[in-house]
């Protein structure tokens, strides 16, 4: 009699897929799909030639509509389902409530633990003075990203005011304190004439916003706005008139460059861990790939460290010890194994290259800056979600540069 195929392997993405930033969620699904697809198009995770039929990957969604409670409600239905593997990111009040939750499910029955995969949450505290070694962070934090700009804005001698504006909550408050921080450090000349926090995903209207920073004088604005309240912000201060520039952690997407149009080129300025015009045969070849799997430009949102979160997933997996007397799927079910296994994973893919750091699970890799410029211009082969423009990359910051010092004092089991 035939073997029945082993049964698959469930990742649980919780995200915000509901609501003004469900767009944000739903584009993060397409990155996790195509990762899944991936591996198991080669076969799923290879985890022993005794098993007749290797497992595949099945990716399961869950909407959290960005809020704890509906966060931890979904980790339960999740864990219920059979899922021990957690996947989100678009919120670090999201993953900071996960973290507490799993480190309790994971003490109070170690024999159905479960591991927390962040590839978005950027608060820097998760792999700080949050740090657990169930939580493992693909994203560079927010304090890497501020300082990646910052190399770019230490050299912008023109700026000498700035305006600091935040979504008001865990990672909008960490970034205006770092950028605030790293002013004061590195460009004491330049002058702070404005700092603020709006609510999250709730302003329809920045113009009130937009007329406050044209009107304080500043030639920048310093941001970690992501999803509508970066557009809707962008297109507000085009509205304006404001012609100074964004320095921002997520221009390059959802959505921000068709707000600004030409007014963006050489002014929106954007962090990130890889950008389509990274000039690589190896990158290239990465990104058309993506587009060929998802052709919309409305669909175009491609994040690499999401394909490595996955990568160092299946790696680990496969490099886990199993259990002796264990011959069949289960044996991958140890995640105290798999979570050793990934604070050693080295992963590669399109050009690009990661490793785990043990000490506090924060990824190493590189950084890029890039500016938006027409499409077609020197250094812009791809544009953005068919607006026309993309981002010329003009800083890259190797892993050795980036990575910045952790107070993380892990608990192991």
């Amino acid at each position: 009699m035939a073997q029945a195929p082993t049964a698959p392997i469930k990742l649980a993405m919780i995200e915000g897929l509901s609501g003004p930033n469900g767009n944000a969620g739903e584009a993060v699904y397409r990155n996790l799909v195509w990762a899944v697809e991936r591996v198991n198009a080669r076969g799923g995770v290879k985890l022993s030639q005794t098993i007749a039929s290797n497992p595949k990957l099945v990716l399961e969604r869950y909407d959290s509509k960005g809020q704890n409670e509906e966060a931890l409600s979904a980790l339960r239905s999740a864990i219920d389902n059979g899922a021990r593997f957690i996947l989100q990111g678009n919120s670090s009040a999201n993953a900071a409530a996960l973290i507490d939750a799993i480190n309790k499910h994971n003490e109070r029955d170690p024999g159905n633990r479960v591991l927390f995969l962040n590839y978005s949450a950027v608060d820097p505290a998760l792999t700080n003075e949050k740090c657990s070694f169930w939580h493992f962070r693909f994203d560079a934090h927010a304090d890497m990203r501020m300082a990646a700009l910052m190399d770019v804005i230490k050299d912008d001698k023109a700026l000498k005011e700035a305006y600091l504006i935040g979504q008001d909550y865990s990672f909008g408050q960490a970034v205006l304190r770092e950028a605030h921080r790293q002013l004061v450090a590195q460009r004491p000349d330049v002058h702070i004439v404005g700092e603020e926090l709006h609510p999250m995903a709730r302003v329809k209207d920045f113009l009130p916003y937009a007329t406050k920073i044209k009107a304080s004088g500043a030639q920048a604005v310093i941001t970690g706005n992501w999803g509508n309240d970066l557009s809707l912000l962008i297109k507000a201060a085009r509205d304006v008139g404001f012609d100074g520039k964004f320095y921002t952690f997520y221009g390059n997407a959802m959505g921000a460059p068709a707000a600004i149009g030409e007014a963006g080129i050489g002014k929106v300025v954007a962090v990130a861990d890889w950008l389509p015009n990274v000039q690589t045969v190896a990158g290239e070849a990465f990104y058309r790939s993506f587009r060929a799997r998802y052709p919309q430009p409305s669909d175009d949102y491609v994040h690499m460290r999401m394909q490595l979160l996955v990568e160092a997933l299946a790696q680990a997996m496969e490099a886990a010890p199993k259990s002796p007397s264990s011959g069949d799927a289960q044996s991958v079910m140890d995640i105290a194994s798999i979570a050793v296994q990934m604070e050693r994973v080295n992963v590669a893919l399109g050009g690009q290259s990661g490793s785990m750091r043990a000490t506090d699970h924060q990824f190493q890799q590189p950084l890029v800056v890039g500016v938006m410029d027409r499409q077609g211009t020197p250094g812009v082969k791809f544009d953005v979600e068919g607006s026309g423009y993309g981002f010329r990359i003009v800083k890259t910051i190797p892993p050795q540069a980036a990575e910045l010092a952790s107070n993380c004092k892990m608990q192991r089991p």
